[in-house]
C-alpha cells in the first residue's frame, strides 16, 4: 500500500475529486497551508488525517512534510488538489511500491486540461518525481520545487490529470503572479555571492548542481524571454495543434515569463540604490 500527501489551501472545490481518486489508499494525509474555506472539513469527513502548517516558501514546505508527518507507509504518492489520480497510475503506483528494485522515486507523467481540452503539445506532458520513499527525497528552491531523490529513480506508466484552471484564469493569474515574485527572488539570491556565470559551466561542469545553477543563469540571461517562450511553446512545440487553449496557454505563459523579468529588474535595482534616509 501507498500513502498520499496532497497540499491545499483554500481548495474545497476540487479537493473533493482528489480524494476520490485516491480513496484505494487507508493512509491519506492532507497537508494545508490554514485554508479560510471548507477544506478541512471536506478532508476529515473524507477519512484524511490533516496536518495544518503556515506556507513560507515550497521547498521548505513540502521538506517539513517528508520529515515531520507520520506516514503509515514506506512509499509516499504526493499530488495537489487539482491534479486526480488515473486508474491506469493507480495500478502502476500500487505495483511500483510492492516491487520497488533499487529505486528510491518514480516519475510520473502529467497531463494538464485547459477549456476541457488536453494540452498535449503544448504542455507534452512532462514528468514529474511524484512517488517516493520521503527519507530518501528532498527539494530545493522556493518555488517550482526541483526534487533531489537520494537513489536511483524509475518511470511509471498512467496519467495524472492536472486541472490548473479549474477556478478561473484569475485564479492562474493570481496564483502565478505570485509565483512570479518568488521566481524573481530566488534569481536575486543565486546571484548573491554565487561563482560567476559560466557558459561553458553551462553544459561541462560535472557536478550536477554547478551545472544547474549555470544552466538556470543561461535560460535567465536570454534577450527576450518572455518571446522565446511562447514561440518554444506555440511553434517548437506546436502548441498551435491544440487549438485556441494552446494559443491562450502559451501567451498566458509568456506574460508569467514578463511578470518575472519585471520583478527580477526591480528587485536587482532597489539593491543597487542608496537606502533612502528621511
Amino acid at each position: 500500500m501507498v500513502s498520499i500527501l496532497i497540499l491545499t489551501k483554500n481548495e474545497q472545490q476540487d479537493l473533493p475529486a482528489c480524494l476520490a481518486s485516491v480513496a484505494w489508499s487507508d493512509d491519506v494525509h492532507v497537508y494545508d497551508s490554514l485554508s479560510t474555506d471548507a477544506t478541512v472539513a471536506i478532508a476529515r469527513e473524507a477519512g484524511a488525517r490533516v496536518t495544518e502548517r503556515p506556507f513560507d516558501n515550497w521547498a521548505a514546505h513540502q521538506n517539513w512534510a517528508l520529515q515531520n508527518i507520520p506516514f503509515r507507509h514506506p512509499w509516499v504518492l504526493y499530488i495537489d488538489a487539482d491534479e486526480i489520480v488515473t486508474l491506469a497510475l493507480r495500478d502502476s503506483v500500487l505495483a511500483a511500491s510492492e516491487n520497488p528494485g533499487d529505486h528510491v522515486a518514480f516519475r510520473i507523467q502529467r497531463r494538464d486540461f485547459f477549456s476541457g481540452t488536453w494540452l498535449r503539445h503544448v504542455q507534452t506532458s512532462p514528468f514529474y518525481m511524484r512517488l517516493f520513499r520521503p527519507e530518501k527525497m528532498r527539494y530545493e528552491r522556493l518555488v517550482n520545487p526541483i526534487s533531489i531523490p537520494d537513489g536511483p529513480v524509475g518511470q511509471l506508466s498512467g496519467y495524472l490529470d492536472h486541472f490548473p484552471f479549474s477556478k478561473g484564469i484569475g485564479h492562474w493569474v493570481d496564483r502565478h503572479n505570485k509565483y512570479s515574485a518568488f521566481e524573481a527572488s530566488q534569481i536575486v539570491t543565486n546571484r548573491r555571492g554565487r561563482e560567476p556565470f559560466s557558459l561553458v559551466s553551462a553544459f561541462t561542469e560535472k557536478d550536477f548542481h554547478k551545472r544547474r545553477y549555470h544552466q538556470k543563469e543561461l535560460f535567465y540571461r536570454l534577450p527576450a524571454r518572455p518571446l522565446i517562450k511562447f514561440l518554444l511553446l506555440y511553434v517548437a512545440k506546436r502548441g498551435f495543434l491544440d487549438g485556441i487553449p494552446g494559443l491562450r496557454y502559451s501567451i498566458l505563459q509568456s506574460i508569467y515569463e514578463y511578470f518575472i523579468v519585471l520583478k527580477t529588474e526591480e528587485l536587482q535595482q532597489a539593491e543597487s540604490e542608496p537606502t533612502k534616509t528621511p
